[in-house]
């Protein structure tokens, strides 16, 4: 604002935007105000009811606490408040910006269909007591609904989606973007006070805690969550590592058993990383260019718009938030409600290897290898014949990255009942797909100690083994059975 403050008091409403560096709303507030504090409000039962998990609420409050400390620095007090649910918000957060006396809210926009009515139920309570909100694109690299079709529809298709939306980006930000600087010092207000009660049973205090209502706190080593570090500097370091492999991205990310994805996802989640950072780097990288250049970069830049893609799908079609598929008529396949297969699935005890493997990956770290992310979501739905609802709940509940649009768009994709989804009579083989990309088994030994002393042919489909369970269905029959089902829909 040219040096200017337009509002002596502003207050930051954190959400999954947990980072000093290009924030727009701590940005936005910072050179606004005279004076700045920021606020974050957890929502238990609302989190719950979500599906949101252990690991990503425990994350998700450690990386708070990292960013409390560093917001400090900079005179800017990190306020926590805990109410029950979404609900409860509007009139909580209007008591706190009366009581704290500021004059502008900022925030950075979210956008599954709860999160958006919430924050307009915000901007009508703060409007009631004459302060305003702003609410910026940050979690996006352009704001949904700015990328549409010649018509003026949403696109339903990635690969025209892709093309428009680099157009876009280019139109719009030229060779790249411009991430904003953190914010700096701000001088000292010694008003601000160390807590406040609100609506009588909750308080406004500058504590993070460990956990909160109705989740168990995971226990923490060398202050890890899963083995993750949490905070702005672990993801910067993730990054910069990422960036010295970044040209092998393509030949490499579909092999488990080495190192060869960003590793970003649990910081962009939460938003310990900006998108609009991970994006640059790679746009510096590869010369400003989106596609060409280097393949590894450009296949990442994909995989980054894929993620855009989705978050854009669930402000274009809000019935995806409502734990319906994308195509109406695949709500009548016949799927399996089976208690005991689906558990055996979830504890990775399905007796095919790659499946259990990566199950018992995700129950162990809370993250699982996104090529294997698309076989088990597939052996669930295809194989099994399982709702693709249970199996989005419980990566939701079990993954240190849980982000709705992401996983709800994996896995409609996986079952075949999302926009642009692969094929019904497309299945994968857990097999081949074991044999191609973990052709070693070096992945499978690590999480399956069962097999360990098995050889490189035997352990992807392994005769009887000790203290290992036969295959839990037939892979071919199955498969038949799944695309008979798929075809009747027509």
């Amino acid at each position: 604002m040219s040096g200017k403050t337009a509002f002596p008091r502003g207050l930051v409403w954190l959400r999954n935007d947990l980072r000093l560096h290009d924030n727009t709303a701590l940005y936005r507030a910072a050179t606004s105000c005279g004076a700045v504090a920021a606020i974050f409000i957890a929502c238990p039962d609302t989190w719950n009811s979500h599906g949101d998990g252990d690991p990503v609420v425990n994350f998700r409050l450690a990386c708070l606490g990292e960013l409390q400390q560093r917001l400090a620095e900079r005179n800017i007090p990190l306020y926590f408040l805990e109410v029950p649910d979404f609900d409860r918000v509007p009139a909580a957060l209007a008591q706190v910006a009366h009581k704290l006396q500021v004059d502008a809210v900022f925030a950075n926009a979210e956008y599954p269909l709860n999160e958006r009515r919430r924050d307009e139920a915000v901007r009508a309570s703060l409007k009631a007591i004459d302060v305003p909100i702003e609410y910026s694109t940050d979690r996006t690299l352009v704001p949904p609904g700015a990328v549409r079709t010649g018509s003026g529809d949403a696109y339903k298709v990635f690969t025209p989606f892709k093309r428009a939306f680099i157009s876009h980006c280019i139109g719009q930000f030229g060779a790249g973007f411009s991430p904003l600087p953190a914010p700096k010092k701000i001088s000292p207000d010694e008003d601000w006070p160390h807590w406040l009660a609100v609506d009588g049973d909750s308080n406004l205090v500058q504590t993070i805690p460990d956990t909160v209502d109705g989740y168990a706190a995971l226990p923490r080593g060398d202050g890890q969550i899963l083995g993750w570090a949490p905070g702005e500097k672990a993801a910067a370091q993730h990054l910069r590592a990422f960036a010295e492999h970044i040209d092998g991205y393509q030949d490499e990310r579909d092999f488990p058993a080495i190192e060869g994805t960003s590793r970003l996802s649990p910081y962009l989640n939460c938003g310990a990383i900006s998108i609009r950072r991970c994006a640059q780097l790679a746009l510096e990288a590869n010369d400003g260019r989106w596609s060409g250049g280097s393949d590894g970069i450009s296949c990442w830049l994909g995989e980054l718009i894929w993620r855009e893609f989705y978050t854009h799908l669930i402000v274009a079609f809000p019935h995806l938030c409502k734990h319906k598929p994308f195509k109406p008529e695949t709500d009548r396949v016949p799927w399996s409600y089976d208690k005991k297969v689906f558990q055996r699935w979830c504890d990775g005890q399905t007796g095919v290897p790659i499946v259990d493997a990566a199950m018992r990956q995700l129950n162990e770290t809370g993250w699982m290898h996104n090529r294997l992310r698309m076989v088990v979501a597939s052996f669930l739905t295809k194989n099994l014949l399982i709702d693709w609802r249970w199996g989005e709940r419980y990566f939701m509940e079990r993954l240190i990255d849980a982000d709705f649009a992401a996983n709800n768009g994996g896995w409609q994709w996986a079952a075949s009942t999302g926009t642009d989804a692969v094929p019904y009579f497309r299945v994968f083989n857990p097999y081949s797909q074991s044999k191609k990309f973990d052709a070693g088994g070096e992945f499978i030994r690590r999480f399956v100690p069962e097999l360990r002393n098995l050889s490189a042919r035997e352990i992807h489909c392994p005769d009887a083994v000790a203290d290992y369970p036969l295959p839990i269905c037939d892979v071919s029959q199955s498969r038949k059975h799944a695309i008979e089902v798929f075809a009747d829909l027509k």
